[in-house]
């Protein structure tokens, strides 16, 4: 793979190195959200690959990084179920694909963690006594779990009819919006 040049575009319009830039930037935020740096980095990197997959070496490559650790990161990204291996029949390396709705199917099947959550903080406050402040706090946290638990449902049917409507108008030239623009 031949080293981008800043500022080199490709005929879909790619500035590589504004790519690779974004990668490293992405990966940041999804580390101070608690993911491992590699497993970030990898996760970024297949994101953005334009074929929508990558196999492992050019993982390796892109990111400058070794096979091994390479390994490490998509098993972490595979358990927790961010990207699917795959591999083509009759093909001999394994490519790794993020899913494509996977940040529905990762929210969506937060119940049981949630519920699990709520019986320990439950828990927590038999311990610390029901009357103490301890127990306000616990409370309140487990009534954010129950609150955000309770929502989800109706926030994932939104999402649905949000992406059926993006289906519809694919390929329309909608841009997508600046955050710090919206409430």
């Amino acid at each position: 793979m031949a080293e981008p040049v800043e500022g080199r575009r490709s005929s879909a319009g790619r500035d590589e190195e504004a790519v690779r830039r974004f990668v490293e930037r992405f990966a940041l935020d999804l580390v101070a959200a608690g993911v491992p740096r590699m497993a970030a980095r990898i996760f970024a990197a297949i994101l953005v690959a334009e074929e929508g997959r990558r196999d492992a070496a050019e993982l390796a490559e892109s990111l400058r990084v070794s096979p091994a650790a390479v390994s490490g990161a998509v098993r972490y990204l595979t358990h927790r179920g961010l990207v699917a291996r795959e591999r083509e029949p009759g093909a001999r390396r394994d490519h790794y694909r993020v899913h494509g709705d996977m940040w529905y199917q990762t929210v969506a099947h937060q119940d049981a963690l949630l519920r699990q959550w709520e019986r320990t903080l439950l828990d927590g406050i038999e311990a610390v006594g029901a009357d103490s402040r301890a127990a306000g706090r616990l409370d309140e946290t487990r009534e954010f779990f129950e609150f955000f638990r309770l929502e989800m449902p109706a926030l994932m049917e939104r999402w649905r009819g949000r992406q059926a409507g993006r289906e519809r108008t694919s390929g329309q030239g909608r841009a997508p919006s600046d955050p710090d623009e919206r409430p």
